[in-house]
């Protein structure tokens, strides 16, 4: 803030980008509050005439501050003289279709070239960032306490194994949840995965919805009675029977945000629920109304997924309780871990941050994993070395390059025949090339996709 109030009594203009459309309407109040001024906003969800009128004022630089999300980057600002990036290791920041890139690269780039200073935000830096600092090509500083001076929420690890699980929650993290609201206080439950659950299965013949256009099993929507592909959108009504043998044996396998919903409000039925997922706030201001009530400090529960994790103070928020993170830490992605500790200090960071103490119940099936004790014990940075090392070792990035060529087509043998064929084309001996493979999701929106990936030491 002080930084940007700096540049502004200075006559240049400012960028900041936010992850997340969510995040804009409190960030804009609290700058307006600051500053005197409304900033300029802009993203995906505005009119085209809106947008037109955010990228003219940025322009002919009367907008000074401009919060955006990634594609706020690419504004023409004459006076720009500072640039941040809020949320620096978030994934969406990164464009995966159509025209691809990273803003938070093209930030740095475009910093550079334009001669002045980038601010890269975040409690749980990308490896990418981690790796630029501790070799001193960034400036590193480090901000030992929390924004509003609490202390660190207290962590408290559950081994799911031959526990009492109801609807995902254990019954130690009921009873948590139930002294948290006897005191008044606010809970957030928070699972990354919305629905009822992810696969409705037959308990007879073992029968399961699948995609007819992926390769992932149709998420079952109870309150719209719907089967969803959270792919490619695809939808279909919730068979009454079996399709395959006609038995009444059909179930849900797992859990989403619906299911908890629903659970928790047969415990706690006193208690309002609020629940955030993209189900629940496709309406217009409906986010902001939700956040509104958590912010008025009645005692509630929060559940969602990650659109709740970041950047929100709720005051009144004591106990966070994380369902599961292991598929997370599953994912054959080698960014797996890294993504798993910063989801998990993202979402940690929601208890405590006013008068109150916090308190993190993680549920696990991986209590002694390794990487989880380091965070737990060591805090992110050692956690992040621990990891670097490893990809070190492995010769992945941030110590090397990786360059992914992505082709898709309705035939298996089309897309396998042109990337043998670019194959071909890479110089012998300057890059490791691996593939062609299948892409982990196979198949999607009736399409086979295929990898071909090239690593090499140096761009």
């Amino acid at each position: 803030m002080r930084v940007l109030e700096e540049v502004l009594d200075q006559g240049g203009q400012a960028l900041l980008l936010v992850p997340e459309i969510g995040l804009t309407p409190q960030l804009v109040s609290r700058f307006e509050l600051r500053l005197g001024f409304k900033p300029v906003v802009t993203h995906s969800g505005l009119s085209e005439g809106q947008r037109l009128q955010a990228w003219a004022m940025a322009r002919s630089g009367l907008a000074r501050l401009v919060i955006g999300t990634r594609s706020a980057l690419f504004l023409p600002m004459s006076g720009l003289h500072l640039i941040i990036l809020d949320e620096e290791h978030d994934a969406s920041f990164k464009q995966q279709d159509g025209f691809r890139y990273s803003s938070r690269d093209v930030a740095v780039k475009r910093a550079a070239g334009l001669g002045v200073p980038v601010v890269l935000g975040t409690a749980t830096p990308s490896l990418e960032t981690y790796s630029n600092a501790a070799s001193k090509r960034y400036s590193w500083h480090r901000l030992r306490q929390r924004a509003t001076g609490a202390n660190e929420p207290r962590w408290r690890v559950l081994d799911l194994i031959q526990q009492n699980i109801a609807g995902g929650i254990s019954s130690v993290a009921r009873k948590a949840i139930g002294e948290t609201l006897g005191k008044g206080e606010q809970a957030l439950i928070f699972l990354n995965r919305r629905g009822y659950a992810p696969v409705i299965l037959c308990h007879e013949c073992g029968w399961h919805a699948d995609c007819k256009r992926c390769d992932a099993n149709m998420t079952w929507h109870m309150a719209s009675r719907r089967l969803l592909c959270h792919h490619c959108d695809s939808a279909m009504p919730v068979p009454v029977m079996c399709p395959d043998c006609g038995a009444d044996a059909l179930q849900g396998a797992g859990e989403g945000t619906e299911q908890l919903e629903q659970m928790l409000s047969k415990t706690f039925p006193e208690t309002p629920l609020l629940r955030f997922d993209r189900d629940t706030v496709r309406k217009k201001g409906e986010f902001e109304r939700l956040s509104e009530q958590v912010k008025s400090g009645e005692s509630c529960l929060l559940v969602g997924t990650q659109m709740l994790a970041k950047g929100h103070h709720f005051p009144k928020v004591t106990l966070v309780v994380i369902v599961n993170l292991d598929q997370a830490r599953d994912s054959a992605d080698f960014r797996a871990l890294e993504r798993m500790g910063q989801w998990m200090l993202q979402v940690a960071g929601r208890a405590g941050r006013d008068q109150l103490a916090g308190e993190v119940i993680l549920q696990t099936h991986y209590p002694q994993h390794q990487a989880l004790l380091t965070l737990l014990s060591s805090g992110y940075e050692a956690f992040a070395a621990e990891i670097c090392k490893e990809r070190q070792t492995a010769c992945l990035p941030p110590f090397s390059y990786q360059a992914l060529l992505r082709s898709d087509a309705h035939r298996k043998e089309d897309v396998r025949a042109f990337l043998n064929q670019s194959k071909q084309c890479f110089p012998v001996g300057e890059a490791r090339i691996y593939g062609p493979f299948p892409a982990m999701m196979e198949r999607r929106s009736g399409r086979t996709r295929w990898y071909l990936l090239v690593q090499a030491d140096t761009r």
